[in-house]
């Protein structure tokens, strides 16, 4: 049995949430000059670079490339030998959440009661976790904030 820390949990869900919102993965910057370089059209290769020339100013100024930061979704493939000591999984997933919408001055959009009330929780949880239990002691998680135009 491989113990985990709750505040370890809560920490590495904060990290993540910031991240996801500051960084553009490499792979993807690469690709994006890769088109840019082949694009024809002037208009076009001017997008490209003003996309990269955002995503090199939110990386160096700690901001989000996108002002839409977006519901918190976790995709979590948990081994069946981890236990979270000092608190609890789905807890640790929500604080880290506060903590990174929080420190990293991301934009809390999230509302508790989208049918009713529609009161806006001010802290971006819940969050949505698909959580897959897995052989193992392993932890993997991955964050993806989702804009709310997509819905």
């Amino acid at each position: 049995m491989r113990e985990v820390k709750f505040d370890t949990l809560v920490s590495t869900v904060r990290d993540l949430c910031m991240d996801a919102n500051y960084y553009i993965p490499d792979d993807v910057r690469q690709k994006i000059i890769e088109f840019r370089d082949k694009e024809e059209s002037e208009v076009a290769r001017n997008i490209l670079d003003i996309i990269l020339k955002n995503h090199e100013v939110s990386a160096n100024e700690k901001m989000p490339i996108c002002q839409d930061t977006g519901f918190a979704v976790f995709f979590i493939e948990m081994g069946e030998d981890v236990r979270i000591t000092g608190g609890g999984f789905e807890e640790a997933i929500y604080e880290g959440v506060r903590q990174g919408y929080r420190e990293g001055y991301l934009r809390k959009s999230i509302v508790d009661d989208p049918l009713f009330e529609r009161k806006n929780t001010k802290d971006n949880t819940p969050p949505i976790i698909h959580l897959r239990l897995v052989p193992g002691d392993k932890i993997k998680i991955v964050f993806a904030p989702k804009g709310g135009g997509s819905e």
